[in-house]
């Protein structure tokens, strides 16, 4: 299928052709009929793309700050290639569409396969052929609504919910600064609810638009035909609103704003505008200042959008769906005409040549619709691959001896998300006898973009098809936590080898379930993605510490940070824990350090469970302490590890400096990493290389089963450990 994406590095537009997506449980699928262009955000994020870096960074100050934030936990080169990658990838564009439902996922009853549907969502809604869009993020068309008017339904649930924000009443009078496509559609919302409405644009076409669309009068912000509107309508009060459905970087809207409104009125910023409060003005008039937050009560909940949780109606009256519905029933019955509205209709195959007269200013228009090929096609029973020319990946070629350069191990990953693309792939692409050979995700783009940049000869959402794909050796589970069991026991079942991203399993059943495929397969060919115990500098700090005579105790500090709103680790209804997320990480660590599987666990948390203290007690008496904090301070290292035993003490810095301090015969000697590595190395590469060799050569894996399965039950120990207040004994403890 075809879809619209941006380069966000070059400001490349193209019309890309990607994999269908998948149609998972909890949404449908929908062929697109029209696809709306927003006008304002849209075309922003298009003139964004084409500033250079200083550009882009002077515009967005807030991913500055977190990019400095990874400098100083993952040191300049992973920041490097995890920005780079995410600037030179495809983008998608559009967030509001109407088409036909091809496909319903299971859990969903209350459309079926031919209804006529409105999507929203930057995520879901896109210029694209076809969308997975999850249930409350689509609304069922009114009969007689026409396709093309509904496809208008997000931009006006955001007009609508920026007007239930002003809180209207019969009679009142608002002032509308701007009115592009959000402002025309406020002016007549407002309209329908009986407020009189004076509107604010330096376009006169615009504001004769929104005149002809219900506005008692409209004019220049510096036209001294707006005050006086007002203060003929008002009889000098001042409006009772204001919205700000204006963009740009100028104070001059949140300024006319308080000129213009009564005292304590209020004012509503729906648009993307410079809000440089006037103190004196906004204090004096007490004025109420509020925010509209796009679609409504939902977004940006995950658990909403993509869970399909509804907020009880009794609590919650408008919700994304509930504003959405309510805006394609106005329309149905006229109150809202979005006819009007509709500068242009550009056929689909356009898209890149409309895109950019509109940033040209060649075209202009308030709203510009997307029209998309008439749907006979039906979507196949299995997804097709789609085949790209291949992208030459640094450092490759043919290798001109060994088995390698005849039968090079070929890799399928499935998933191709931040980790994935900025941790492992990268050295895969450059490692000669390796060919990566499908990919595979649930989202179209992802998979193009990943074959793009790495140079995979497919990518599809048909995960059966590559299981099924003989010629594959291995693959790559690299998807979020919660189906990693499944998708490991569904490869090792297939007889594939597997590399699985940490965690494991989540929960003990899940843990079952693998183990049953290993017994069921014969095939215990695992391997997971716990790559500390790669890492150079600890190998040869381990190396340099020696071996043991005694009982050790090791104490690892492992300042984790809080995570950002949004972030789908917070999900832990679905993926578990934070701990049960990367947890594995550091247990293996101190497993390998003290060569053995440990025996018990034993976890204490502060209130709320922010921070844990988890003891693990091993074999011969030794014992590891990880200390996992989420309230420290960012610019304290991430990781520090202490080892003690026999008079010797090894000291882990971040994986950035090691030391070791030792007694001898004639006094204490001192070992420090000679000197600060390029980078902090904790072992992807080393692991990548171990991985692929055991795959080429038939040899062991590079961890033992036993302790993947150890740590992963240590892991899921923790949080009984919590719950019981007690020490829990693992399995096989002797």
């Amino acid at each position: 299928m075809k879809q619209v994406v941006q380069n966000y590095k070059s400001g490349e537009l193209a019309l890309l052709d990607v994999p269908v997506p998948g149609c998972k449980p909890g949404g449908v699928l929908v062929r697109t009929a029209y696809s709306l262009i927003s006008t304002g955000t849209e075309l922003m994020k298009v003139s964004e793309a084409g500033m250079s870096m200083l550009g882009k960074a002077r515009s967005r100050p807030d991913q500055v700050a977190k990019v400095m934030q990874s400098v100083a936990t993952n040191g300049v080169p992973a920041t490097y290639r995890k920005v780079m990658g995410k600037l030179d990838s495809y983008t998608p564009l559009g967030y509001s569409l109407c088409g036909v439902v091809e496909q319903v996922g299971t859990g969903i009853d209350d459309v079926k396969v031919g209804d006529l549907v409105a999507c929203a969502g930057n995520e879901h809604a896109l210029h694209a052929e076809l969308n997975w869009v999850p249930k409350n993020l689509y609304a069922r068309v009114p009969d007689g609504l026409a396709p093309r008017h509904a496809a208008f339904g997000t931009v006006g649930s955001i007009a609508m919910q920026g007007v239930r924000q002003g809180e209207p009443q019969l009679g009142e009078v608002a002032l509308v600064i701007g009115l592009g496509l959000i402002g025309q559609l406020v002016v007549q919302l407002l309209a329908a609810s009986g407020v009189r409405v004076v509107g604010v644009d330096p376009d006169p076409v615009r504001c004769e638009l929104a005149e002809r669309l219900g506005a008692a009068a409209c004019g220049d912000p510096a036209s001294a035909a707006v005050e006086a509107a007002v203060a003929e309508l008002t009889d000098g009060h001042g409006v009772d609103q204001v919205y700000l459905a204006a963009g740009g970087g100028s104070n001059q809207p949140v300024e006319l704003a308080a000129r213009l409104c009564r005292d304590r009125g209020r004012v509503v910023d729906i648009g993307k505008c410079r809000l440089d409060l006037p103190w004196n003005a906004y204090y004096e008039k007490e004025l109420d200042v509020r925010f509209s937050r796009s679609y409504g009560p939902g977004r940006y909940d995950p658990e909403y959008e993509l869970e399909g949780r509804d907020y009880p109606i009794g609590y919650v009256r408008w919700t994304e769906r509930r504003n959405l519905a309510c805006f394609l029933d106005l329309v149905a019955r006229g109150r809202v005409d979005v006819e009007p509205l509709v500068s242009h209709i550009a056929d689909f195959d356009d898209a890149v040549e409309t895109y950019q007269r509109l940033k040209d200013g060649d075209l202009k228009a308030v709203a510009v619709l997307f029209r998309y090929p008439e749907h006979a096609a039906e979507v196949a029973a299995e997804a097709p691959a789609v085949a790209v020319p291949a992208v030459k990946r640094p450092g490759g070629g043919v290798s001109t001896s060994g088995r390698a350069a005849r039968t090079p191990v070929r890799l399928a990953f499935v998933g191709a998300g931040n980790y994935a693309t900025s941790m492992l792939l990268p050295h895969l692409a450059q490692r000669d006898g390796v060919e990566l050979s499908t990919v595979v995700t649930t989202t179209a783009l992802s998979a193009a973009n990943a074959q793009r940049k790495f140079g995979f000869a497919e990518a599809t959402t048909d995960l059966d098809a590559v299981l099924g794909d003989k010629s594959i050796d291995a693959v790559f589970v690299v998807t979020r936590h919660s189906s990693h069991a499944e998708l490991t026991r569904k490869a090792l079942l297939a007889g594939k080898t597997v590399f699985v991203e940490k965690p494991l399993a989540l929960t003990e059943d899940e843990l079952a379930g693998v183990l049953a495929a290993v017994e069921e397969s014969g095939n215990d060919r695992l391997q997971v993605g716990f790559n500390r115990r790669f890492a150079p500098l600890l190998q040869e700090a381990r190396k340099r510490f020696g071996a043991r005579t005694g009982p050790a105790s090791l104490r690892y500090l492992v300042n984790a940070g809080r995570l950002q709103h949004g972030s789908w680790y917070l999900q832990q209804g679905t993926e578990g824990s934070r701990f049960a997320g990367e947890g594995g990480h550091f247990i293996d660590t101190a497993s390998w350090l003290l060569e053995a599987d440990p025996v018990s666990v034993y976890a204490v948390a502060t209130s709320g469970n922010e921070d844990l203290q988890v003891v693990l007690r091993y074999p011969d008496g030794s014992t590891a302490t990880i200390s996992y904090v989420t309230t420290g301070a960012a610019g304290f290292p991430k990781e520090t590890l202490d080892l003690v035993a026999d008079g010797k003490v090894l000291r882990l810095d971040d994986f950035v400096r090691a030391s070791l301090y030792s007694d001898g015969t004639v006094g204490s000697k001192r070992w420090v990493s000679s000197r600060l590595p390029k980078a902090r190395d904790k072992g992807q590469s080393a692991e990548l290389a171990a991985f692929i060799k055991a795959v080429r050569t038939g040899g062991p894996m590079p961890v033992p089963l036993e302790s993947l399965v150890a740590t992963t039950a240590a892991t899921l120990a923790v949080q009984a450990g919590l719950v019981g207040g007690a020490p829990v004994t693992l399995a096989g403890a002797r």
